[in-house]
């Protein structure tokens, strides 16, 4: 009879401290800052499953991207969402993450995948470029007025 007592007295503990912690939010910021790693932990479960040799090939598709797009989310949910403005060619790049996981474990993957990989990630990285030329263009436009001057400043003129 005296340990039913115990167990439930550590029971009912457990319970209001269980209670408390989400009364008081935690539970609800954790939920909030490592979502992410839920995507993460399933894209980790596909690989897994994969190297296992419990499934084929083509379950490295959905697993590069979901692993490649839990990383752009975790990162914007630490950094702020701002980010996800220069991030977004994230997207496609996690579509060629997945292509290529697939040509790469696949021996008789069509070559054409792999060169639709290729295509995906140079399209990312010319977007992802952009992105950050749009964003440092002032910058770039005050450093190069900038040189341009001390060049002409530099050619003492023949006039003067």
């Amino acid at each position: 009879m005296g340990t039913n007592r115990y167990s439930a007295g550590i029971l009912l503990i457990a319970i209001a401290i269980v209670l408390l912690l989400g009364k008081l939010g935690v539970f609800a910021f954790l939920g909030r800052m490592f979502w992410p790693l839920l995507i993460l932990a399933l894209a980790l479960l596909l690989h897994l499953l994969y190297f296992s040799r419990s499934f084929p090939a083509g379950i490295l598709v959905p697993a590069g991207i979901l692993l490649t797009y839990s990383l752009i989310f975790l990162f914007c949910n630490w950094f702020g969402w701002g980010f996800m403005k220069y991030l977004w060619p994230g997207f496609i790049f996690g579509a060629a993450v997945g292509l290529y996981e697939y040509t790469l474990f696949e021996r008789g993957a069509p070559r054409m995948m792999q060169n639709a990989a290729w295509i995906l990630a140079l399209t990312a990285a010319i977007l992802f470029a952009i992105m950050l030329l749009i964003h440092i263009s002032l910058y770039f436009i005050i450093i190069v007025l900038i040189v341009a001057g001390v060049v002409l400043v530099a050619q003492r003129s023949r006039i003067w």
